[in-house]
């Protein structure tokens, strides 16, 4: 099966040409769905759905609502689960760690029957891929391996997520100072 990199780089290059514009993160919802619904027709490409539309699971989820969601017409086949991200107004370490409770969410989409989940990141202040390298910022900055007990560095300092998987983030370039990441969970069941 190809990875969810490999499919959405016509996403990116239609980006990176001006043919799709995306300027924050609803557009970027937008975008994406409708482009997963020209490549993959056939499925159903829904936004925001409840996470309990597809498990009979009352168990606690990091999240409640799906980004994006692709599943077959029937049901029975629980294709792709994204979440997505274009921060924009600074916040990093907070920003920083609704990345991790996102790859969190998709872990635990994952273990629920979806054949792939991503969290797909757009940003384009350099902040978020470059500075410090300390704590969180390591993660997102240093390819610092992105695995177990993150803890929130501002606010309520309490907070907590774990994640499971290891993960590197790598940016890519897009246009200009835009760059994204993509994280992909495998197989964590």
């Amino acid at each position: 099966m190809e990875t969810f990199h490999y499919s959405i780089s016509p996403f990116i290059n239609a980006v990176t040409t001006g043919e799709i514009e995306v300027y924050n993160e609803f557009s970027l919802q937008l975008e994406m769905g409708l482009f997963l619904r020209n490549k993959l027709q056939g499925y159903r490409v829904q936004f925001e759905r409840n996470v309990y539309f597809f498990t009979h699971s009352r168990s606690a989820f990091t999240k409640k609502e799906i980004d994006i969601s692709v599943f077959s017409k029937d049901g029975n086949e629980l294709k792709l689960a994204i979440e997505l991200k274009y921060p924009r107004n600074g916040q990093y370490p907070e920003q920083m760690f609704s990345f991790c409770k996102d790859v969190a969410f998709i872990e635990e989409l994952q273990r629920t029957g979806f054949q792939r989940t991503a969290l797909l990141i757009f940003a384009e202040d350099p902040l978020f891929y470059q500075g410090s390298l300390e704590g969180i910022y390591g993660f997102f900055r240093a390819a610092k391996p992105l695995h177990g007990r993150i803890q929130k560095l501002t606010g309520a300092k309490d907070s907590e997520v774990t994640i499971n998987g290891t993960y590197t983030v790598m940016w890519r370039p897009v246009i200009g100072a835009l760059k994204y990441t993509l994280i992909e969970v495998g197989d964590v069941r």
